[in-house]
């Protein structure tokens, strides 16, 4: 299915087969002495033991991607794939402002051009893991007669300052993203670069502690976040920085969503999404201190719930829409 015949639409998001079963497993595994952070956040936070002789904490993530449900492999190229397999990653230990160390892979290959498709996974993969210095150390390969799945898990360390949570955020706390958003399935998807130094510097040197990566749209995953704190958020919708290619997708199906509605739902932007006090917002909007804009777009407020304010000042309800990567194809 190609790009040019395929728009995705937003869709409203109740409870997704993903979070009913994460909620169920966060019951059955119950708490381990070894995980500081466990199921529910971007990744997990393993404790080694002895922090002084083993190394303390490491941040461990992981990600599949299946050919028809995250790309389509005629379309993107086997290189593509495999850098997107690390980079989505990359963006999760970027969402926990966690340094990347090592990966593994693991391939499942079609049998036809099994050996090829490998090599070029491999060729895509490669020069982004030399770019952020992490070492691939291992992993699988196997084939069969389905599609191409790729599975990366991949470890990070902590600063000393720690990781950034979804479960931090405060009352009070304005709401800050990288980047622009919406339209992402004209390229960005695929070729995004993860904002790995971003987070170490919002965590390090600015104290964020609240924070993730937009993979499933701004409304979806602001609403992840203000749940896992306990607490509500009001969207400036005339704030949010919206994407060129939000806009290019709007103009060519003028049917479908609107470029606004793109940038809150169309998903796969692995921008980053943070809360910060205000004075400590105010100052990183006035020095602007990334290659990427820093916009500050809302609060976080003690109501529970999603709401989103226009410039008039007049707040209504916000459903929290999104992508999800269930029964469609996401990658054209």
């Amino acid at each position: 299915m190609r790009w040019g015949t395929w728009i995705p639409t937003v869709r409203v998001v109740a409870m997704s087969l993903e979070a009913e079963f994460v909620d169920w497993l966060k019951e059955q595994v119950g708490r381990h002495e070894a995980l500081c952070v466990g199921i529910g956040d971007d990744g997990a936070v393993v404790h080694w033991g002895d922090a002084d002789k083993h190394g303390g904490e490491a941040v461990v993530v992981a990600d599949l991607l299946a050919e028809g449900t995250h790309f389509v492999l005629d379309v993107l190229g086997p290189r593509r794939v495999g850098r997107k397999a690390l980079a989505v990653n990359l963006s999760d230990l970027a969402a926990m402002a966690a340094i990347p160390v090592a990966a593994t892979v693991s391939v499942l290959l079609p049998r036809m051009n099994a050996q090829w498709i490998a090599r070029e996974l491999f060729e895509g993969l490669l020069p982004l893991a030399r770019e952020f210095d992490v070492a691939i150390a291992g992993g699988d390969t196997n084939t069969w007669n389905g599609p191409l799945v790729i599975d990366v898990t991949a470890w990070g360390r902590l600063t000393p300052s720690g990781p950034l949570l979804r479960s931090a955020a405060q009352v009070g706390d304005r709401i800050l993203v990288t980047g622009r958003l919406g339209g992402s399935i004209l390229g960005r998807h695929a070729d995004f670069q993860p904002r790995i130094d971003e987070a170490l510097a919002l965590r390090t040197e600015y104290g964020i502690a609240a924070g993730m990566d937009i993979s499933d749209g701004l409304a979806l995953d602001l609403s992840r976040l203000a749940t896992a704190s306990g607490v509500g958020a009001i969207l400036d919708v005339d704030h949010v920085p919206v994407h060129d290619d939000a806009h290019r997708l709007s103009a060519d199906t003028s049917q479908g969503p609107s470029a606004l509605q793109r940038a809150l739902a169309d998903g796969e932007d692995f921008e980053l999404l943070v809360t910060a006090p205000p004075d400590v917002a105010a100052t990183l909007t006035a020095r602007s201190p990334f290659a990427v804009p820093l916009t500050d777009v809302g609060e976080i407020v003690a109501a529970a719930g999603l709401s989103e304010r226009r410039g008039d000042g007049s707040l209504r309800p916000l459903n929290p829409t999104g992508y999800l990567h269930e029964a469609e194809d996401r990658t054209p």
